[in-house]
């Protein structure tokens, strides 16, 4: 399982960079840095405060997809 993400497009669309939006979210550049690069998924109440700063909904910005690539071959 996965949760993708547009937050790259979506910042940029609204004109901030990962320090800006770090600071409009209260988190750091970095948890913005790692949240883009999918290696941190952000908490509800951060996807929520993300979402709604990008005027957006949170399923705009965050696409959960199941990985049923692990689920191949395992069939009996």
């Amino acid at each position: 399982m996965a949760l993708l993400n547009h937050l790259k497009k979506y910042r940029s669309e609204l004109g901030v960079n990962q320090t800006e939006l770090g600071k409009l979210t209260g988190v750091s550049r970095q948890t913005i840095s790692l949240i883009e690069r999918g290696d941190y998924s952000p908490s509800v109440t951060l996807a929520l405060k993300i979402a709604k700063i990008c005027k957006v909904k949170v399923e705009d910005i965050f696409v959960y997809v199941e990985d049923n690539e692990n689920d191949k071959g395992q069939e009996s």
